[in-house]
């Protein structure tokens, strides 16, 4: 019994790492805790926190100081990395005009922050941390702590951990109010916004279409398809061939006759250039494979093949079979002969069937490979990361320079590698496992050390004005969200990405959470990844310039 009072009475490191865990392991249970249809979630590790740091826990300022702001790396190094892949990709289609409503919405809370500043006698380090509690923005508050410890107030850091904590709840209660504020004053259907969200998918031109093509044009009767895969080869990818009632393999060597059919996959907006190249094109359903020939999918696991092209793989030329499709982070790619394959990659072949467990072997197709943590990249990663976040960024005005700093150092880097996905022989790959493991730990190490620091002075602040600092970041949360959100409307955003894009403006996961539970539709989550990135780093940036304008 008394090395368990030690323990809790004591101030060394495995007293903090034991509050630390404690912390972790209650705060995880009230973030699973429904109230009106609503979690915490891993916000609860916050509040938990704060409830232990308030009975005056003694805890090592230096192991917490490490234990934060390495945990704050691993969180937002996760991110990256996720979304790494599809970043680029997401400024596609609407994406541009999702990431100026997002924009938007970030600096008017901004302004926001700052006139409330200038008109109360909130100092520089409490209105930070409302506003990044305001926002639900945990690198935020991590970035602005980081720079009160540069320039030699490591003090205040913890004040701007209870603004954070205080502003939080009505962080994540504001935004789902404004989407429920949103659909009633603009008497919005939900099923209304379904149906055009289904119809704008199916005019969008980067969709994969199953397509068969009637071969009329004669220039073409008596060709290989070789020739015909180098003549198409970024609009479509050959599957197979019917021939007389008879499904035969695409192979190079195979030249077409007059009445084939083709089999393969497009992009909508290529199937008007293979009318006028080839003949009659279809869009169909995706049909099963039946005879001697199988669709089957295999994961990309063998480490000698990832960083290849499909050219220089050689799969089509090999074997009686052809890749069809690719899949990769939530993505499907067209292949081409200059697609490179990744490890994690999942691609469709359509071949022999006797040939399937040959192929499998040859690309891997074990999960087990993957299971394997890849942990060079990751350390090099944050390396890198570390070294950007340090580089100063010289804005006129500011009376010291702002920085990337950890948390928007690794995260600008992780979506460096994560796009990239590899370089040379150094593969970046992370299975969504591995990943939301980091990232989950990453978070909740943050948000225990963010509470445990600022819960001994929590409710004496509270109580003595404390609660306009709630007032405030109501204010900070509201004004921009809802006045953004009705200029969307407006201009008639769909309701459903409007959700989507204020979920990842204010990078709100269980306000993400309420907006899918709206609609079993990808719209929401889509609109959250395209604008989450971006959004990061401004929420990064701001923290930091509000607390430099404002010193």
């Amino acid at each position: 019994m008394e090395i368990i009072k030690d323990l809790f009475v004591g101030s060394g490191t495995a007293t903090t790492i034991f509050m630390l865990s404690l912390a972790a392991f209650v705060g995880i249970l009230i973030g699973k805790l429904k109230l009106f249809n609503m979690k915490l979630g891993i916000a609860g590790v916050l509040f938990s926190g704060l409830l232990i740091g308030h009975f005056g826990v003694k805890i090592d300022p230096h192991v917490m100081h490490f234990v934060r702001e390495f945990g704050l790396i691993l969180f937002v190094y996760a991110i990256g990395i996720d979304v790494g892949p599809r970043f680029l990709s997401t400024f596609k289609n609407d994406g541009l005009r999702l990431n100026l409503i997002a924009i938007s919405i970030v600096l008017l809370g901004f302004i926001t922050a700052y006139v409330i500043y200038l008109s109360s006698d909130l100092t520089p380090e409490v209105i930070t941390g409302i506003m990044s509690g305001a926002v639900t923005n945990t690198p935020g508050l991590g970035a602005a702590q980081e720079v009160l410890t540069d320039i030699g107030n490591p003090e205040a850091a913890s004040v701007t951990g209870m603004g954070y904590a205080v502003a939080y709840p009505f962080g994540v209660i504001g935004i789902i109010l404004t989407m429920i504020i949103i659909r009633v004053v603009f008497r919005i259907k939900v099923k209304s916004e379904i149906k055009s969200y289904n119809q704008s998918l199916e005019n969008g031109k980067q969709k994969l279409e199953s397509v068969e093509i009637r071969i009329t044009n004669p220039n073409l009767f008596g060709k290989k398809i070789s020739y015909i895969k180098k003549m198409v080869d970024k609009e479509l990818a050959i599957s197979r061939i019917m021939r007389d009632g008879e499904n035969i393999v695409a192979c190079e060597t195979v030249e077409l006759r007059e009445g084939d059919i083709l089999f393969g996959v497009s992009a909508s907006y290529l199937i008007d250039n293979l009318k006028l190249k080839m003949g009659e094109v279809r869009v169909t359903d995706k049909k099963i494979v039946t005879g001697n020939l199988a669709m089957f999918n295999v994961l990309v696991t063998n480490q000698k093949v990832a960083g290849k092209t499909i050219e220089q793989i050689g799969i089509y030329r090999r074997y009686e079979a052809n890749i069809t499709r690719i899949f990769r982070s939530g993505m499907e790619i067209l292949p081409t002969n200059t697609t490179t394959l990744e490890l994690g990659d999942t691609i469709r072949i359509v071949g022999k069937r006797d040939l399937l467990p040959e192929i499998k072997n040859e690309l891997g197709n074990s999960v087990k490979q993957l299971a394997h943590p890849n942990m060079i990249p990751l350390f090099v990663g944050v390396f890198l990361g570390i070294i950007v976040g340090s580089i100063p960024i010289f804005i006129p005005g500011l009376s010291a320079p702002a920085k990337l700093g950890l948390a928007g150092g690794p995260l600008l880097i992780a979506i460096i590698l994560g796009h990239k996905g590899r370089m040379k022989n150094v593969n970046f790959y992370m299975t969504p496992g591995a990943n939301m493991i980091i990232r989950e730990l990453g978070i909740i190490l943050f948000l225990a050390c963010v509470g445990l620091s600022s819960g001994g002075e929590f409710v004496e602040t509270l109580v003595n004005g404390g609660y306009k600092w709630m007032l405030y970041g109501a204010l900070i949360t509201f004004i921009p969200i809802f006045t953004i959100a009705a200029i969307a409307r407006i201009l008639k955003f769909n309701y459903l990405k409007i959700c989507g894009v204020i979920s990842g403006a204010m990078t709100d996961p269980p306000a993400l959470e309420f907006a899918n539970s709206l609609a079993p539709v990808q719209a929401q989550s889509t609109a959250y990844a395209t604008v989450y990135p971006l959004t990061m780093f401004l929420r990064i940036l701001l923290a930091q310039i509000l607390i430099l304008i404002t010193l």
